[in-house]
């Protein structure tokens, strides 16, 4: 710029009027020719001042060339006020009946999308040339005016491959998939060549048919010989994984020529196999670029590190991002981030945090989101306050964010003040997270509030509100919310479904477990096994064991859940010789193991039958077969099982060879048992075991009296009963919902 000033001043002060004239149109030459190197190296901004300054120079007069250079930067600034004066200038000047002047204005138009001038520049041309017609199809096309495009291409005297591009790439950018379908097909039946532009636009569609038709244009491809061009390649590579075909992906990648290959390539693979969970072939993927020699760019970065990689190659990626430069980047910072946290490595999130310069909202959310994660709720605010200190305006993820990590009622009534006070609660994302942080913090009445007070309810907030309701003791209203559901005639998914069979379970309505069942037989939904679950237990509670019998036997794929809920359903009716059959028959199964919750069902089975050898069989194989730490379900059941088999001192045995605490629960079945069986010695010693963690509790001195009176032993039951009106103890009354 500096050279051109003094240029300027030579101009402005030159005293030879001849010298003057020839030296002006030498030194507009190099004016243009420099214009253009503004326009090539992206310096718009430069370009438009040095047009100003050429413009009010008095003594260079600005041509066609440099109007056309102005008129490119204006439109690349943007700056559509500069360009209609320029457009005024070209009227008064008689330039704007140079086609390439005429073109650029209608550039300008249709990148500040003004189609009304695109249209009125377009019908003052006399004889529009193939630029013109292109831009002009791709205005409209983009800015929504498909049919109107398809007219104009109709009526194009001369029509290259070039407008056809223009209006398919617009029809793919807008979502017109079934015109950009016509009208590729059409170019093929009318001999129009496709070119790299006609394919890579009609591959990057998104239709639910893309993969059928795709393979018809890759072997097109491959017959026209554009397989050897990157674009094509690399639109190819997009295509099959959006589709979800990576082997076909792979087999374009193989089948390619090498020298193809380039960072798009790498990058579209490397993502397309993190997207399929192939996290280890993207890692080789990567290997194999470097291998090529190429540079990675901060997209591969940002796709690897979001692969759930183990912690060792997390290190090592994010050492070769640095070493690439990448580590001021905020987009590769924040996939680092994500990527520690994902990990629960705090300390490196807050490192990269806190050295990153340019922090962007998604730095701030993943950060968050990285407290959020520890159950840290108050260190989650703490940043989401520096957050707002910095100028930074929370977004959707924010709230979403910090709404499952709170603590309590008032904290989700804080962000909701926060969403609302942002405007957030329009976007339906935030209000499913309130409706469900409400309901987990027991406030159902602010979540139904919400629920209702939102205009844009999709499944999920439906999900969250009914869920919301069962988890707070209200399943009538939530099996109402429901049905209403169904009269708006809004669709229920496996969730859904899954939600409404625990109501059925939880209040015991068996009509409507079997309209439920009916539905999922009508929607042929009845292979996915958390349905079948949820119809054995519901129907398990409702009294109907045959049909949850029934259930179990016609399920074609069953996981651990299902066995868990057949053996349950038949130990909570007694049946304990059929729970451990199924026991049995589920350790048959291949690929297939129990865990605790298994084996708390079949010993709860056996505990209730009083199947002593079966109890202790299964219990010692989850111990020593499956190396389960025995949990206090476990004790409970089988103290039970020995208890109610009259074993008192086996009990107290198994009771006193564990090394851990006992839970007051196991305390309780044995005392129990000693009620039962009239065991004062270990009764007197249980009773006093409890009493020191539930001094007032009156059912120990009531059990202990019961223990005495059962024995015989009078005088010491009525001492019991005495010491309880010592300490101020009161048995409460018992009641019968049954009317005398």
């Amino acid at each position: 710029m500096q050279d051109l000033c003094e240029l300027m001043n030579l101009i402005c002060h030159s005293q030879n009027a001849k010298h003057l004239a020839e030296d002006a149109a030498k030194q507009l030459i190099n004016l243009n020719q420099q214009l253009a190197k503004f326009n090539r190296t992206h310096s718009f901004y430069e370009c438009v001042c040095l047009f100003q300054q050429i413009h009010s120079s008095g003594v260079v007069t600005p041509d066609h060339y440099s109007l056309s250079a102005a008129l490119t930067a204006s439109a690349n600034v943007p700056n559509l006020r500069f360009g209609n004066q320029l457009h005024a200038h070209a009227i008064s000047t008689g330039l704007k009946a140079y086609p390439h002047v005429s073109n650029t204005l209608l550039s300008l138009y249709a990148k500040s999308e003004h189609l009304g001038a695109v249209r009125k520049v377009f019908y003052e041309l006399v004889c529009p040339d193939a630029y013109s017609w292109t831009t002009m199809l791709s205005a409209c096309t983009k800015l929504g005016q498909v049919w109107y495009a398809c007219q104009l291409l109709d009526e194009m005297p001369q029509r290259n491959v070039a407008p056809w591009n223009a209006v398919i790439t617009g029809c793919a950018a807008n979502c017109y998939e079934n015109v950009a379908f016509y009208l590729f097909r059409r170019m093929h039946v009318l001999g129009v060549s496709h070119d790299n532009y006609t394919f890579a636009a009609i591959l990057s569609l998104r239709s639910s048919r893309l993969y059928g038709f795709g393979k018809q244009v890759h072997s097109l491809i491959i017959k026209s010989g554009f397989l050897d061009i990157s674009s094509v390649t690399n639109s190819l590579l997009s295509m099959y994984f959006n589709c979800g075909s990576s082997t076909d992906a792979c087999k374009v990648f193989k089948e390619a020529d090498q020298t193809v290959h380039d960072e798009i390539t790498y990058n579209a693979m490397i993502n397309g196999l993190v997207t399929v969970e192939r996290a280890e072939e993207a890692l080789m993927m990567y290997k194999e670029m470097l291998d090529a020699h190429l540079r990675p760019t901060e997209l591969t970065f940002v796709s690897l590190m979001s692969s759930g990689l183990f912690v060792t190659a997390c290190f090592q990626l994010h050492v070769q991002a640095i070493k690439a430069g990448y580590e001021p980047c905020t987009a590769v910072s924040n996939a680092s981030m994500a990527m520690y946290a994902d990990h629960g490595l705090l300390d490196e999130v807050t490192k990269i945090f806190e050295r990153l310069e340019e922090k962007d909202v998604v730095s701030w959310n993943t950060v968050i989101t990285a407290y959020a994660q520890i159950d840290s709720f108050r260190l989650a605010v703490m940043a989401f306050m520096e957050m707002q200190r910095n100028g930074i305006e929370p977004d959707e993820y924010t709230i979403g964010s910090l709404l499952p990590s709170s603590e309590c009622l008032d904290d989700v009534q804080m962000l909701y003040a926060i969403a609302l006070k942002n405007g957030l609660c329009l976007i339906s994302e935030v209000v499913n997270a309130l409706v469900s942080a409400f309901s987990k913090q027991g406030g159902i009445d602010e979540a139904y509030q919400v629920f209702c007070g939102t205009h844009s309810k999709n499944l999920i907030t439906w999900n969250a509100i009914i869920s919301g309701l069962l988890l707070n003791g209200c399943p009538v209203q939530a099996l109402e919310l429901f049905l209403c559901m169904q009269k708006l005639e809004i669709r229920p998914d496996v969730y859904t479904l899954t939600i409404v069979l625990s109501i059925c379970a939880s209040i015991s309505t068996l009509r409507h477990g079997k309209e439920v069942h009916g539905y999922i037989l009508r929607q042929g939904i009845s292979k996915e096994a958390s349905l079948g679950n949820g119809l054995i237990t519901a129907y398990a509670t409702c009294g109907v064991l045959s049909l949850s019998a029934r259930v179990f036997d016609c399920m074609i794929e069953r996981d651990v859940v299902s066995w868990n809920a057949i053996i349950s359903a038949f130990a909570q009716y007694g049946q304990g010789k059929k729970a451990v059959e199924y026991f049995t028959e589920m350790q048959n199964e291949i690929g297939l193991r129990p865990d605790q919750a298994t084996f708390t069902a079949v010993l709860s089975a056996c505990s209730h039958a009083g199947l002593v050898c079966d109890g202790i069989q299964i219990f010692n194989s989850m111990v020593n077969d499956y190396g389960f730490e025995p949990g206090v379900d476990h004790f409970s059941c089988l103290v039970y099982l020995f208890g109610r088999a009259g074993y008192i001192d086996e009990t107290e045995g198994l009771i006193m060879s564990k090394d851990s605490e006992i839970d007051p629960n196991v305390w309780w079945t044995l005392f129990s048992a000693c009620a039962a069986y009239g065991n004062v010695r270990l009764g007197r010693i249980i009773a006093k075991l409890l009493l020191q963690t539930a001094k007032n509790d009156p059912a120990v001195y009531v059990l202990l009296s019961n223990i005495h009176a059962n024995a015989g032993r009078w005088e010491d039951a009525a001492n019991i009963r005495q010491m309880m009106r010592e300490v101020g103890v009161m048995k409460q009354p018992g009641y019968s919902w049954l009317k005398p």
